[in-house]
């Protein structure tokens, strides 16, 4: 099974770099598959979808690494809402994220558990470098060399974040980059940060 998902990876990753790294074009290619969804654009130039079609989802079931190493699921962090976000060291707008997602995290700390997991498939070896030259506050390294978690959400694009409520339901995704520090960012949360 590791063998089919490298080569899948070895495969798809020019479509994967292509969609990660143009943001001018990101509004075309997020759009596809998300008839509806609302095109969100930062004034720094990041571009993502907000879908909501799966709202109300569980949580997938698909395991991953936490930062000492150990089998860890979404489940796991059922209690509080939950943003997970699947980026890669590679991915330029998902590099552009992690700043305002560690601050996002920082702020949020008592309502919200914000997760970013790694889906490179070198795994800690790539990612804790990164980590530490990057010398974030709140984040810490969770990483899915299996890519699970990107198999899973199905959106076929780096970043891609979920909103889970509380009790592990979907609330909804970003399909690209996002402005974690701006307003509709914050507007977005707040409904399902205000219940807890």
């Amino acid at each position: 099974m590791r063998l089919v998902i490298r080569i899948f990876l070895f495969l798809a990753l020019p479509t994967m770099v292509v969609a990660c790294d143009k943001q001018s074009e990101e509004a075309e290619q997020v759009n596809d598959g998300l008839e509806g969804a609302e095109t969100i654009e930062s004034d720094s130039g990041l571009v993502g979808r907000l879908d909501i079609s799966k709202r109300g989802a569980p949580m997938i079931d698909t395991p991953f690494k936490d930062p000492e190493g150990q089998t860890v699921r979404l489940a796991d962090f059922i209690g509080k809402p939950v943003l997970v976000n699947i980026w890669a060291t590679w991915c330029a707008p998902c590099v552009v994220e992690m700043p305002m997602l560690d601050e996002l995290a920082a702020r949020e700390q008592d309502r919200m558990k914000v997760l970013v997991v790694s889906q490179d498939i070198q795994g800690a070896e790539k990612v804790d470098p990164f980590f530490a030259k990057a010398n974030f506050n709140q984040l810490e390294a969770y990483t899915d060399q299996e890519n699970g978690l990107s198999f899973g959400f199905g959106s076929g694009l780096m970043p891609t974040t979920v909103l889970y409520d509380a009790r592990g339901k979907e609330v909804w995704r970003v399909i690209g980059a996002m402005d974690w520090d701006g307003s509709r960012a914050a507007m977005l949360m707040e409904e399902t940060l205000a219940e807890n």
